[in-house]
């Protein structure tokens, strides 16, 4: 895994307007989406002990989560991925999965997995076995995604950002959702060794400072 810098800021709905607007005349659209924008949803895992929550919200330097996400209600493509945090720095593992093998998890039969070739899903299988780990809650939003080559800088705008409370139903895309937060909205910045100024310039915001935010743990916030 290639650990990469990361920001988050937790701004305004009219802060994402200005933002898109300067981001629009430096930086270039995701391809994938609709000119850029496209929908995610994920499914968190986490213990009985809510132990990937606990240490997000105690800033513990060294942890990891484990989620499943697809992109605009296509469950063809699945994303079982892996994500860690050292020292300030983000890195993320990822491995395919079909929606048989969810469905089997979702159902509570994952003996399958004990002799899965993928190192990713057997790590999973082990902290299901070990930890505890389970499906805990889905998290929806719609994303607004920029590239810009120079320090491979990726940034994302993420709003409408809705959870399905203790529903873990992932392929049913008529799964009650319901909103998190008023307006609220999340930027993200990433980067490899060097954030270029051109971005760094447009991404601030007059008394928006970076914080820890969590889609996750937002979304855990009625239990």
């Amino acid at each position: 895994m290639k650990f990469r810098h990361e920001w988050k800021h937790e701004i305004a709905a009219r802060d994402c307007l200005v933002l898109q607007a300067r981001l629009d005349a430096i930086a270039r659209r995701d391809t994938h989406g609709d000119n850029g924008r496209y929908e995610v949803r994920s499914l968190y895992f986490d213990d009985p002990r809510d132990t990937a929550l606990r240490e997000k919200i105690n800033g513990v330097n060294r942890r990891e989560k484990f989620r499943l996400r697809y992109y605009n209600g296509d469950v063809s493509r699945i994303c079982l991925e892996k994500k860690s945090k050292t020292d300030g720095l983000c890195a993320k593992a990822s491995a395919g999965m079909n929606p048989w093998e969810v469905q089997s998890i979702l159902k509570g039969d994952w003996s399958w997995m004990a002799t899965d070739s993928r190192p990713l899903v057997s790590e999973l299988y082990r902290a299901m076995r070990i930890k505890g780990l389970r499906p805990k809650t889905i998290v929806d939003y719609t994303r607004t995604a920029y590239t810009f080559p120079a320090g491979n800088v990726r940034v994302t705008l993420d709003h409408h950002i809705r959870t399905g409370l203790g529903g873990i139903d992932f392929l049913n895309p008529d799964c009650p959702t319901v909103p998190v937060g008023d307006g609220l909205v999340i930027l993200e910045v990433k980067w490899d060794e060097f954030l270029p100024g051109v971005i760094r310039d447009a991404v601030q915001l007059k008394g928006r400072h970076t914080s820890a935010f969590s889609k996750y743990a937002a979304c855990r916030i009625y239990g």
